[in-house]
């Protein structure tokens, strides 16, 4: 259903539910490579920090059998363990080396693809500048790859504070799951401080970070609140109720419907919208239908911003005809 033809029909106390939402093709692939090496070898298996960053899908895992390290060091030597589709840095793949750990990596493809972009620019003697959130398990990783060689910035005010050895020949790359918006202010800054900058031949935000902060921003001013189903150290979901709130919309990250509190419906709140951050199931994202249903918001319309197809390959080693496909997000 296109925006149109749910703009002026909603009825009274309703639900947007908007398209696309919920798990990315890389969290898909995470997930499915955790399930399969449980299949193939048997637990326990160790993943190395949050598969994805959502509760319920690592509570469930766990159960399953897989162990949560945040380090190499509790994993015994010789063991197998898998990275998280956040990506690591090369020394953690050394430390993984030397204990002898069978290594299965299940980093997302467009991470990797920031990795390669931060060692070709560092090879060819640039200073690279990472536009991303400190403490982040993906920025982590990239930082690694060219630590002496790259410096973080996580606002226009940083970027106002570098003081670069050699202002041309300068580089950036960017964490994959930003704000589009805020991203966009600092690389302006970035090229009017260095003209001659360069960066990545496409942008580094994935599709899906893109695709549902698109989607937001098509419904804030036809919604009197948004609800994100996600876990607070998901950075994508997280930016989805930025973007929310710049339209001064009240909007709320929760990770599932029972942290939904009934203080955020007084006023006039008649249309509710709702989505997904890229790594919470859809299943979650029912069971909030469901609620808002028993609450009064009878009329649900689904909203298509623009309709996914991605589906990401195996890490090599794994047996495609054993994949058992974590179902993608619908509705």
């Amino acid at each position: 259903m296109s925006p149109t033809a749910v703009s002026g029909q909603i009825a009274e106390r309703s639900v947007i539910l908007l398209k696309p939402r919920g798990f990315c093709a890389g969290v898909v692939r995470a997930i499915d490579v955790v399930k399969i090496v449980l299949d193939l070898y048997g637990a326990p298996i160790y993943v190395r920090k949050e598969i994805v960053h959502n509760r319920h899908v690592v509570d469930e895992l766990r159960a399953a059998g897989a162990i949560f390290v945040d380090e190499l060091t509790e994993v015994p030597e010789g063991a197998r363990v898998i990275f998280s589709a956040h990506g690591v840095s090369p020394a953690v793949r050394n430390e993984a080396k030397s204990r002898k750990l069978q290594v299965i990596d299940a980093t997302c493809p467009l991470v990797t693809k920031v990795h390669i972009e931060a060692t070709k620019f560092a090879r060819k003697g640039f200073t690279i500048i990472l536009i991303g959130h400190k403490d982040h398990d993906e920025v982590i990783g990239t930082l690694g790859e060219a630590p002496d060689a790259t410096i973080l910035v996580e606002s226009v005010d940083d970027v106002d504070r570098l003081e670069l050895k050699d202002p041309d020949k300068v580089a950036f790359i960017t964490q994959t799951t930003l704000s589009l918006d805020e991203t966009s202010g600092i690389v302006n800054r970035l090229r009017q401080r260095f003209p001659k900058i360069q960066g990545p031949a496409a942008q580094d935000i994935c599709y899906a970070t893109e695709n549902r902060q698109v989607a937001v921003k098509a419904v804030a001013r036809m919604c009197d609140m948004l609800l994100v189903v996600g876990s607070q150290n998901s950075s994508n979901s997280r930016r989805l109720v930025e973007v929310c709130e710049q339209y001064n919309i009240p909007a709320y990250l929760f990770d599932d419907y029972t942290e939904v509190k009934p203080e955020w419906f007084t006023g006039r709140i008649r249309t509710v919208a709702v989505t997904a951050g890229a790594s919470a199931p859809e299943n979650l994202v029912q069971d909030l239908i469901a609620y808002l249903r028993s609450q009064g918001y009878g009329q649900v319309n689904e909203m298509e911003i623009k309709e996914e197809d991605v589906r990401f390959s195996l890490p090599s080693g794994l047996d495609s005809s054993l994949v058992r496909l974590t179902p993608v997000a619908t509705a």
